[in-house]
């Protein structure tokens, strides 16, 4: 098996899905590769954002669900969403973020400067510049590729047991330990981006599912033959792993770690030009082929949205 190359995508759930599509796209300036539903609840929306070629490592998904009730940030969940930005970059995404009235504040950690602000339904998200990761070319709404928002830096994770989080990082899952510093330990992948994982160890009130949380993490597994390895692996550790489950764009097992977090493991293929080309990448809803019969009412049900250019104040 390879060593775990990091973060595959991060899961959320938010309220409207224009106001999660006007942040994201417009304000972020994030590509928007996949508009589909929930194949376990096929009448919400699942959008994925990434990079222009919808990378591993750089997708960020949703769950979309208007007027449900917000959740709590807290213990096992994923805490703080990790974006990378390009060297010379945070000036510039500070002051976008300033003009869109979003409130921002700089932390430092193990040395790297981090700009935390929420999203517009709560989600806690940070930026930080490393010179790690290819340059995204994607570009919307003023945000060129030399600022352009590269994929994942990682992610601090609030565990309910801290040091067995910390064990499955590193003698499960193989993520190099790069010690303590204050109120955190830091473990690092094998891979360019997605790979810098935080564990914050002041104890944190327990997480409520809901709005503004993120569902799940999931982790990059290069094939079929070592997803089934990874399976085994996780299963002889004593977790309870699932059956590997078909979501269409890649192969996927889920397990609760020790510290209340869902984790997932998924699989870089097929990827999600299986369905639809590059350059027409989330245009239309797409269905599982399951659900092709039922396409007439899930989009008579779907609020209706659009990828569109939302204006700051200069």
């Amino acid at each position: 098996m390879e060593k775990m190359k990091g973060i595959h995508h991060i899961t959320a759930i938010v309220g409207d899905p224009q106001e999660n599509m006007d942040f994201y796209a417009g304000i972020l300036g994030l590509r928007f590769v996949k508009k589909t539903i929930n194949f376990d609840d096929p009448g919400t929306y699942h959008f994925y954002f990434g990079n222009e070629d919808a990378d591993p490592g750089t997708i960020m998904t949703f769950f979309p669900w208007a007027n449900a009730y917000k959740g709590k940030v807290g213990s096992g969940q994923v805490g703080i969403t990790t974006f990378l930005i390009p060297t010379n970059s945070l000036d510039f995404w500070e002051n976008r973020l300033k003009s869109f009235h979003i409130e921002t504040k700089k932390v430092t950690r193990f040395g790297e400067t981090f700009l935390q602000f929420e999203d517009v339904h709560g989600l806690h998200l940070e930026l930080v510049e490393r010179e790690t990761g290819a340059t995204n070319s994607w570009e919307f709404n003023g945000v060129t590729k030399e600022v352009a928002i590269k994929g994942f830096g990682g992610a601090v994770l609030y565990s309910g047991a801290p040091h067995k989080t910390a064990e499955l990082l590193e003698d499960v899952m193989e993520l190099e330990s790069l010690g303590q510093e204050g109120n955190y330990l830091r473990f690092k992948a094998s891979g360019e981006i997605g790979n810098i994982i935080d564990i914050e160890l002041a104890p944190v009130g327990r997480g409520v599912m809901g709005v503004g949380t993120v569902h799940h993490i999931a982790w990059r597994a290069s094939n079929d033959e070592e997803h089934v390895n990874w399976q085994h692996k996780i299963h002889d550790h004593q977790y309870g792993v699932t059956e590997i489950k078909d979501r269409n764009y890649f192969h996927a097992i889920y397990f609760r770690e020790h510290g209340g977090l869902l984790f997932e493991i998924a699989t870089d293929p097929p990827g999600f030009m299986i369905d639809e080309p590059k350059d027409s990448l989330g245009e239309k809803l797409m269905l599982p082929k399951w659900q092709e019969v039922n396409r007439e009412s899930i989009e008579n049900h779907l609020q209706p949205i659009n990828i569109r250019e939302v204006k700051g104040e200069i």
